[in-house]
């Protein structure tokens, strides 16, 4: 399928590791030309043809000096991914959460995207481009291992929704992915979730990491390839007459409609 994405270019945020790697290189298979930022430009995401700008996306000035960077390097854009973010197990419950966690949090798990956007639009609403922000089910399926995440995340997609609506009338479509837990460090790795949540329960990462899975209907994590391939599709214009949507993959795990 021709998404119509050759010679374009994107914005993707948090380009380094897992999810956002997965979308850098699914976006370069596509034709596009790429501006990754990230706190680390080495490693793999220094090996790929594209454009990398060393940005922390949690300081205020960090997303505008992003996008700024970006179009002194490229001239102009079509597409933002907005993907950055973290999450930090919570297994001391919600009175364990700092006033810094929460604020930790909501910095770059919401306001990067709220900050990156805000910079980016001018030129995405003078190219009649698209947004496509990589949210979480957790956005509708708080958990108090992660609440801090959680409410970020419900932010995001209650923003979103709402900026959707301001800039669909102009051509500019914006949307939002939702995984559940997918395959990368983030989940699997060193300090990740499943490890962190072992610790705390004195059992074994891979015993949570099956666990998490079990809670699907297919009975494994997303991977970020195909998280990166929905992303993708929604970048594109064969849908083009989808905006505000959130789009879930998670196997299946949300139980509601």
């Amino acid at each position: 399928m021709d998404l119509h994405l050759a010679g374009k270019t994107a914005l993707v945020t948090g380009a380094s590791k897992g999810i956002g790697l997965a979308i850098t290189r699914e976006l370069l298979a596509e034709g596009v030309k790429v501006v990754a930022g990230a706190r680390s430009v080495d490693g793999q995401l220094g090996s790929l043809p594209v454009e990398t700008v060393a940005v922390d996306l949690s300081t205020p000035e960090g997303p505008a000096d992003f996008v700024a960077e970006a179009l002194a390097r490229t001239g102009t854009f079509d597409i933002l991914v907005n993907n950055v973010g973290a999450v930090h197990p919570r297994p001391g419950g919600f009175v364990s959460v700092t006033d810094e966690d929460w604020l930790a949090t909501w910095t770059l798990d919401f306001l990067s995207a709220v900050r990156t956007t805000r910079a980016a639009l001018p030129q995405l609403l003078e190219r009649t481009g698209t947004i496509v922000t990589v949210c979480s089910v957790n956005a509708t399926l708080p958990d108090p291992l992660v609440i801090d995440y959680s409410a970020a995340k419900a932010a995001a997609a209650n923003f979103f929704k709402a900026l959707s609506k301001e800039v669909g009338p102009q051509g500019v479509r914006v949307n939002t992915v939702s995984p559940g837990p997918v395959s990368t460090d983030l989940w699997l790795g060193k300090d990740g979730v499943a490890e962190t949540v072992a610790g705390a329960v004195g059992g074994e990462p891979d015993a949570v990491a099956a666990q998490a899975a079990a809670g699907s209907v297919t009975g494994r994590f997303t991977t970020p390839e195909e998280v990166a391939a929905l992303v993708v599709f929604l970048a594109g214009d064969r849908a083009g007459n989808l905006t505000g949507e959130d789009i879930v993959i998670d196997g299946g795990l949300t139980p509601t409609l």
